[in-house]
Protein backbone atom coordinates (compact mmCIF):
# COMPACT_ATOMS: atom_id res chain seq x y z
CA UNK A 1 0.00 0.00 0.00
CA UNK A 2 1.47 3.39 -0.94
CA UNK A 3 1.24 5.66 2.34
CA UNK A 4 2.53 8.40 0.78
CA UNK A 5 -0.36 8.89 -1.66
CA UNK A 6 -2.53 10.37 1.26
CA UNK A 7 -0.22 12.86 1.60
CA UNK A 8 -1.75 16.25 0.85
CA UNK A 9 -0.24 17.79 -2.30
CA UNK A 10 0.88 21.05 -0.67
CA UNK A 11 3.20 18.68 1.54
CA UNK A 12 4.66 17.17 -1.52
CA UNK A 13 7.29 20.23 -1.45
CA UNK A 14 8.80 18.75 1.79
CA UNK A 15 9.55 15.49 0.26
CA UNK A 16 13.48 14.62 0.79
CA UNK A 17 14.89 13.63 -2.63
CA UNK A 18 18.13 11.96 -1.89
CA UNK A 19 16.71 9.58 0.91
CA UNK A 20 15.08 6.15 0.24
CA UNK A 21 10.89 6.60 0.44
CA UNK A 22 9.74 8.49 2.08
CA UNK A 23 10.46 11.44 4.63
CA UNK A 24 9.17 15.02 4.50
CA UNK A 25 10.97 17.35 6.29
CA UNK A 26 8.77 20.67 7.46
CA UNK A 27 11.07 23.56 8.97
CA UNK A 28 9.14 25.91 10.97
CA UNK A 29 6.34 23.82 11.11
CA UNK A 30 5.67 25.78 14.46
CA UNK A 31 6.34 28.95 15.63
CA UNK A 32 8.58 30.02 18.38
CA UNK A 33 5.97 31.33 20.80
CA UNK A 34 4.31 27.42 20.20
CA UNK A 35 7.60 25.86 20.84
CA UNK A 36 7.46 27.93 24.08
CA UNK A 37 4.10 27.01 24.95
CA UNK A 38 4.84 23.06 24.52
CA UNK A 39 8.24 23.32 26.63
CA UNK A 40 6.76 24.97 29.26
CA UNK A 41 3.55 22.42 29.07
CA UNK A 42 6.23 19.53 29.04
CA UNK A 43 7.86 20.47 32.05
CA UNK A 44 5.14 21.90 33.86
CA UNK A 45 3.28 18.10 33.82
CA UNK A 46 3.50 16.08 36.82
CA UNK A 47 6.33 14.41 37.74
CA UNK A 48 4.51 11.30 37.91
CA UNK A 49 4.32 11.42 34.05
CA UNK A 50 8.03 11.32 33.46
CA UNK A 51 9.81 7.76 32.89
CA UNK A 52 13.57 8.08 33.18
CA UNK A 53 15.44 5.76 31.18
CA UNK A 54 19.39 5.35 30.36
CA UNK A 55 20.22 8.08 28.59
CA UNK A 56 16.41 9.96 28.22
CA UNK A 57 13.89 10.42 29.89
CA UNK A 58 10.33 10.40 28.05
CA UNK A 59 6.11 11.26 29.11
CA UNK A 60 3.56 8.99 27.43
CA UNK A 61 0.16 10.59 26.42
CA UNK A 62 -2.72 8.71 25.09
CA UNK A 63 -2.43 5.42 26.48
CA UNK A 64 0.11 2.68 26.72
CA UNK A 65 0.18 0.96 23.24
CA UNK A 66 -0.09 -2.82 23.77
CA UNK A 67 -0.80 -5.73 21.45
CA UNK A 68 -3.93 -6.56 22.82
CA UNK A 69 -4.83 -3.09 22.15
CA UNK A 70 -4.05 0.24 23.68
CA UNK A 71 -6.17 1.47 26.96
CA UNK A 72 -7.35 5.03 25.54
CA UNK A 73 -6.36 7.67 27.99
CA UNK A 74 -7.62 11.74 26.74
CA UNK A 75 -5.06 13.59 25.21
CA UNK A 76 -4.35 16.74 26.72
CA UNK A 77 -5.83 19.78 25.55
CA UNK A 78 -2.01 21.15 24.86
CA UNK A 79 -1.25 18.40 22.46
CA UNK A 80 -4.73 17.65 21.04
CA UNK A 81 -4.40 21.03 18.32
CA UNK A 82 -1.12 19.23 17.28
CA UNK A 83 -2.37 16.18 16.75
CA UNK A 84 -5.07 17.13 14.62
CA UNK A 85 -3.06 19.73 12.41
CA UNK A 86 -0.23 17.09 12.12
CA UNK A 87 -3.15 14.56 10.96
CA UNK A 88 -4.91 17.06 8.40
CA UNK A 89 -1.94 16.82 6.74
CA UNK A 90 -2.83 12.97 6.11
CA UNK A 91 -0.04 11.50 7.73
CA UNK A 92 -2.06 8.96 9.19
CA UNK A 93 -4.35 8.19 5.56
CA UNK A 94 -7.02 10.05 7.10
CA UNK A 95 -7.01 8.58 10.87
CA UNK A 96 -6.40 11.11 13.78
CA UNK A 97 -3.41 10.72 15.85
CA UNK A 98 -3.69 9.70 19.21
CA UNK A 99 -0.82 8.61 20.94
CA UNK A 100 1.99 11.24 21.51
CA UNK A 101 5.41 10.27 23.05
CA UNK A 102 7.59 13.03 24.82
CA UNK A 103 11.03 12.53 24.55
CA UNK A 104 13.76 14.98 26.52
CA UNK A 105 17.24 14.50 25.66
CA UNK A 106 19.71 16.14 27.28
CA UNK A 107 22.93 17.20 25.23
CA UNK A 108 25.03 14.00 24.73
CA UNK A 109 22.04 12.12 25.66
CA UNK A 110 21.31 10.20 21.84
CA UNK A 111 18.54 6.56 21.57
CA UNK A 112 20.40 3.30 19.95
CA UNK A 113 18.79 2.35 16.38
CA UNK A 114 15.22 0.87 16.56
CA UNK A 115 12.54 0.33 14.86
CA UNK A 116 8.88 1.72 15.67
CA UNK A 117 7.55 -1.75 15.93
CA UNK A 118 3.63 -3.00 13.99
CA UNK A 119 1.80 -1.28 17.21
CA UNK A 120 1.71 1.49 15.68
CA UNK A 121 0.34 3.01 12.00
CA UNK A 122 3.28 2.79 10.07
CA UNK A 123 3.88 6.83 9.64
CA UNK A 124 5.67 8.62 12.75
CA UNK A 125 5.61 11.90 13.00
CA UNK A 126 7.95 14.21 15.37
CA UNK A 127 7.99 17.88 16.45
CA UNK A 128 11.56 19.34 17.83
CA UNK A 129 11.89 21.33 20.78
CA UNK A 130 14.32 23.14 21.78
CA UNK A 131 17.97 21.53 19.94
CA UNK A 132 18.64 20.43 16.85
CA UNK A 133 19.39 16.49 16.39
CA UNK A 134 20.94 14.78 13.75
CA UNK A 135 18.66 11.34 13.08
CA UNK A 136 20.73 8.43 11.83
CA UNK A 137 19.53 5.65 10.10
CA UNK A 138 20.87 2.17 9.41
CA UNK A 139 20.46 -0.94 7.20
CA UNK A 140 18.86 -3.95 9.06
CA UNK A 141 21.16 -6.75 10.11
CA UNK A 142 20.40 -9.31 7.51
CA UNK A 143 21.91 -12.82 6.87
CA UNK A 144 22.32 -12.73 3.65
CA UNK A 145 25.12 -9.76 3.30
CA UNK A 146 28.30 -10.93 2.59
CA UNK A 147 30.99 -11.58 4.91
CA UNK A 148 31.22 -7.68 5.85
CA UNK A 149 31.51 -7.82 9.92
CA UNK A 150 27.63 -6.12 10.17
CA UNK A 151 28.83 -3.30 12.93
CA UNK A 152 26.85 -0.17 13.48
CA UNK A 153 29.36 1.43 11.17
CA UNK A 154 29.10 -0.59 8.68
CA UNK A 155 24.84 -0.49 8.40
CA UNK A 156 24.92 3.23 8.63
CA UNK A 157 23.42 4.73 5.96
CA UNK A 158 22.56 8.30 6.53
CA UNK A 159 21.48 10.96 8.56
CA UNK A 160 18.54 13.98 8.55
CA UNK A 161 19.34 17.14 10.24
CA UNK A 162 16.45 17.76 12.42
CA UNK A 163 16.25 21.33 13.45
CA UNK A 164 13.87 22.79 16.03
CA UNK A 165 9.97 23.72 15.14
CA UNK A 166 10.79 21.36 12.54
CA UNK A 167 8.03 18.24 11.18
CA UNK A 168 9.60 15.20 10.47
CA UNK A 169 7.47 12.69 9.12
CA UNK A 170 8.38 8.91 7.70
CA UNK A 171 6.79 6.58 5.90
CA UNK A 172 7.35 3.25 3.73
CA UNK A 173 10.80 2.52 3.63
CA UNK A 174 12.23 4.64 5.75
CA UNK A 175 10.04 3.39 8.66
CA UNK A 176 9.20 0.23 7.73
CA UNK A 177 12.70 -1.31 6.74
CA UNK A 178 15.46 0.91 7.83
CA UNK A 179 16.87 1.52 11.75
CA UNK A 180 16.43 4.93 13.02
CA UNK A 181 18.93 6.60 16.27
CA UNK A 182 20.60 9.18 17.83
CA UNK A 183 24.14 9.11 18.64
CA UNK A 184 24.87 10.03 22.38
CA UNK A 185 27.37 13.17 21.72
CA UNK A 186 27.43 16.60 22.47
CA UNK A 187 28.66 17.83 18.72
CA UNK A 188 27.52 17.18 15.35
CA UNK A 189 29.91 17.65 12.43
CA UNK A 190 27.55 17.82 9.50
CA UNK A 191 28.54 15.66 6.55
CA UNK A 192 27.09 14.76 2.63
CA UNK A 193 25.72 11.65 4.71
CA UNK A 194 23.28 14.48 5.89
CA UNK A 195 20.50 14.39 2.90
CA UNK A 196 18.50 17.15 4.02
CA UNK A 197 21.25 19.99 4.46
CA UNK A 198 19.86 22.29 2.01
CA UNK A 199 16.26 22.28 2.99
CA UNK A 200 17.42 22.48 7.17
CA UNK A 201 19.55 25.76 6.07
CA UNK A 202 22.83 24.36 6.52
CA UNK A 203 25.88 22.83 4.67
CA UNK A 204 28.46 20.45 4.82
CA UNK A 205 31.83 20.80 7.47
CA UNK A 206 29.55 23.03 10.03
CA UNK A 207 29.68 21.95 13.43
CA UNK A 208 26.64 22.28 15.60
CA UNK A 209 26.38 22.19 19.86
CA UNK A 210 23.59 20.24 21.26
CA UNK A 211 21.27 21.46 23.60
CA UNK A 212 18.25 19.85 25.71
CA UNK A 213 16.15 18.68 22.78
CA UNK A 214 12.46 17.91 23.47
CA UNK A 215 10.87 15.70 20.87
CA UNK A 216 6.90 15.15 20.29
CA UNK A 217 6.46 11.87 18.79
CA UNK A 218 2.86 12.07 17.09
CA UNK A 219 1.49 8.82 16.13
CA UNK A 220 -2.09 7.03 15.50
CA UNK A 221 -2.33 3.61 17.74
CA UNK A 222 -4.92 1.62 15.45
CA UNK A 223 -5.55 -1.02 17.83
CA UNK A 224 -7.58 0.67 20.97
CA UNK A 225 -9.59 -1.08 23.58
CA UNK A 226 -12.82 -0.54 24.43
CA UNK A 227 -12.91 0.50 28.37
CA UNK A 228 -16.26 -1.73 28.98
CA UNK A 229 -14.50 -5.08 27.82
CA UNK A 230 -11.72 -4.87 30.57
CA UNK A 231 -14.35 -3.57 33.17
CA UNK A 232 -16.16 -6.73 32.62
CA UNK A 233 -13.31 -9.11 33.26
CA UNK A 234 -12.16 -10.24 36.59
Amino acid sequence: MEHSACILEELKQFVVKDAPPTVYYIPDFISEDEESYLQQQVYKSPKTKWTQLSGRRLQNWGGLPHPKGMLAEKMPDWLRPYCEKISSLGAFSGKTANHVLVNEYKEGEGIMPHEDGPLYHPTVTTVSLGSHTLLDFYTPVSIQEGNAPQTEENRFLLSLLVKPRSLLILQDEMYQRLLHGIQPCARDTLTDKVVNLSAAGASAGETLTRGTRVSLTVRHVPKVMKMKLILGRK
